[in-house]
């Protein structure tokens, strides 16, 4: 069955269509904490404003955050390298998602569940990628197709076009 989905047309477009959407979900965030801005406008009397201007005055940490959240949109828009780029995402949405929940933001915890099924459904998609690397064994190899060159160019356009889009925007 895993095969038969794998080599459906359909489904390869609508990964690539994950993978978009969920990479771009990171960047205008990502380009945020690099550029060393606030996240958040809420004040520090609100736990919620306290966590993030915490997070914000660590400097180099709070960068970090956001130059990882923009490696994992680069990767998924690349296509070539997507696995590394979905582990990379799953890690933060899960980070991020258990974050809006814990602290009981309004709302938000919605998106940042569904974020993080879709980076689920990203690793489930490339999961004959991801047993060797968890120790277990390959019953059957198949060569799945990869998204062509012509995917790969388009993405590295599109995120190129979308980080500019966001430095600009930021700058007026």
């Amino acid at each position: 069955m895993y095969s038969k989905l794998r080599n459906n047309r359909t489904l390869n477009l609508m990964i690539i269509g994950i993978r978009f959407l969920v990479g771009f979900a990171f960047i205008p965030s990502g380009l945020k904490k690099v550029l060393g801005e606030r996240f958040t406008s809420i004040g520090t009397d609100h736990p919620i404003g306290y966590f993030f201007e915490a997070m914000y005055r660590t400097g180099f940490y709070y960068e970090f955050l956001g130059f990882c959240q923009l490696l994992a949109a680069f990767l998924l828009f690349t296509q070539k390298f997507a696995t590394l780029g979905a582990l990379m995402f799953f890690g933060i949405i899960l980070n991020i998602c258990v974050l809006t929940i814990s602290m009981h933001f309004t709302g938000t915890w919605i998106i940042t569940s569904l974020m993080l099924f879709a980076g689920t459904v990203l690793l489930a998609w490339d999961w004959n990628k991801l047993k060797p690397i968890l120790g277990l064994k390959i019953s059957e190899t198949h060569d799945y197709k990869e998204p062509n060159y012509k995917w790969q160019i388009a993405g590295f356009i599109l995120f190129i076009i979308l980080l500019s889009s966001s430095i600009l925007l930021k700058s007026n």
